[in-house]
């Protein structure tokens, strides 16, 4: 109950917000697939601060603390690190330093997160030093190279080198660290996700702000919701950049919810949500270059998309 009254709460706040023509705000450019380097908080990202309870559903008393996500219990952040990991690395502590066929970067850490060679374009975002930023302030104790590897980039500048150095110790201590963290590390990316959510109703064209907030108050406020709001942006990022995407289509959270179906908290949301970025997805295949043959993954995006309908919480 109390999340669904701060979710009726923030869903009057984004409303408010997004009518407003006198405080709309300009978006920073975001990268493609994730944020251009986003600041971190170094507070614990769990808020247990429940809002002010209210029975009138169109005066709120907006709390200090609105913009928070409220306190996942720890059995609902299990769930998410473990679904997560299990769409990026298929459960397998192995594949917590990978190198996917066909890009330019590495793919580490329960979310696969993006982590660049030195000197290389981030086009799909940088995320891993980040995340390392995080862990750090959070307590992690890192070892020293990798600590200088945050500032300086990946040390493999191909799969090649990534999958030789695999049987290194070095490697196996990373192995290590990125299995034994995979709880603050799905703290990471629910606390991305919480520091999205005020911003998309703000950056949706005036026409589709009041759809974009119902959707997004929708999925929230139905079990597993914040599974799936949480893993989508992992997956493909918040949609955040006005510059991004392909012929000027991003493929982003904020698109998801703009393509949905209007919808109300409940099961059918989730199978709207589903089917919304489905359609987003092969979008972003139409408008793709031929050359990267971007078909080839659909099938295995569509898997992921589909575990949005029965989360199973």
């Amino acid at each position: 109950m109390a999340r669904k009254k701060f979710w009726g709460l923030l869903f009057s706040i984004f409303v408010c917000v997004s009518l407003s023509a006198c405080s709309q705000q300009t978006t920073k450019p975001d990268e493609e697939d994730s944020p251009a380097k986003s600041s971190v908080s170094k507070t614990k990202p769990q808020n247990n601060k429940k809002p002010q309870n209210t029975n009138n559903k169109t005066t709120f008393v907006i709390p200090k603390d609105a913009g928070n996500m409220p306190g996942l219990s720890q059995a609902e952040l299990t769930l998410i690190a473990d679904k997560i990991f299990r769409n990026e690395s298929g459960g397998n502590p192995y594949n917590l330093v990978h190198w996917n066929d066909g890009e330019d970067f590495a793919s580490m850490g329960v979310g696969h997160f993006t982590w660049y060679p030195a000197g290389r374009h981030a086009r799909f975002g940088n995320t891993f030093p980040d995340l390392l930023t995080y862990m750090h302030s959070n307590g992690v104790q890192l070892p020293p190279w990798l600590m200088q590897a945050r500032y300086q980039g990946a040390p493999w500048n191909s799969k090649a080198e990534l999958m030789y150095a695999k049987q290194s110790g070095q490697m196996q201590e990373l192995q290590n660290l990125l299995y034994q963290t995979r709880m603050l590390q799905a703290a990471y990316i629910v606390d991305r996700a919480r520091r999205a959510m005020p911003q998309l109703v703000n950056a949706a064209l005036p026409h589709s702000r009041q759809r974009v907030a119902q959707n997004l108050n929708a999925v929230a406020n139905t079990p597993g919701g914040w599974y799936v709001l949480v893993d989508y942006v992992n997956f493909k990022g918040e949609g955040l950049n006005p510059y991004g995407g392909y012929k000027g289509q991003n493929w982003g959270l904020l698109q998801v919810l703009e393509e949905m179906q209007p919808s109300q908290p409940g099961a059918q949301a989730l199978h709207a949500f589903a089917d919304a970025a489905t359609q987003v997805l092969e979008r972003r295949i139409r408008n793709s270059p031929p050359a990267r043959n971007e078909a080839r993954w659909l099938a295995g995006w569509s898997n992921r998309i589909n575990t949005y309908r029965y989360p199973g919480v």
